[in-house]
């Protein structure tokens, strides 16, 4: 599969490095240009290369993996993403902490808000709820597998994003639609920061 991130920091350098573990191909961009990537992708090897977001949008699955104050000018560098799966890994801060101010949607979920700026993408919440230093490492335990919490509108594209999760060693949980199960997982909800392991 060839996965496109847009943004670079920890949370898409994590999903990447999983990727190229499994032999995917990783296009990873950000707001300062391919060439601010070079030492990144020496260190990620020959599955990665650097791109422009616009670039990196053009692939099998997308990982928006960027502050939310950047998140419009984001979308708005994107050509139709029309069918695209885009894993949304955003959380919705106006400001990070520790001063942390949390974005008013009124009934919106995060993730409902991000896919209305991405018009044809099938949006899946997923990777948001973990701090990245746990989405990082190995998610097999001796104990269990490291949970990852998803929602979604789309079947299929749930299922793709459950397929690639499991792979990379999670154990994946449908939470359902990006309303119901998005407000689950997204700031200040129930889920958002759970640490849990399914045992096998």
């Amino acid at each position: 599969m060839k996965i496109g991130t847009l943004g670079a920091g920890t949370i898409a350098q994590a999903i990447a490095r999983h990727a190229i573990r499994h032999g995917h191909e990783v296009v990873l961009s950000n707001s300062r240009g391919p060439a601010s990537l070079a030492p990144l992708m020496k260190d990620l090897g020959g599955h990665a290369t650097a791109a422009t977001p616009a670039e990196a949008a053009v692939a099998d699955l997308v990982v928006l993996a960027v502050g939310w104050p950047q998140v419009p000018d984001v979308a708005a560098q994107l050509q139709s993403l029309d069918g695209t799966v885009v894993i949304d890994a955003t959380n919705q801060f106006d400001s990070p902490p520790p001063y942390a101010k949390t974005a008013d949607l009124g009934d919106l979920t995060g993730s409902e808000y991000v896919a209305s700026l991405l018009p044809g993408a099938r949006v899946v919440k997923a990777f948001n709820a973990l701090f990245a230093q746990f989405i990082a490492p190995d998610p097999r335990h001796e104990a269990g597998r490291q949970v990852l919490f998803l929602a979604g509108d789309d079947t299929d594209a749930k299922n793709t994003v459950m397929g690639l999760a499991s792979q990379f060693g999670f154990a994946p949980v449908d939470l359902g639609t990006l309303r119901e199960g998005g407000r689950l997982i997204q700031l200040g909800g129930p889920l958002s920061g759970l640490h849990a392991l399914k045992q096998d």
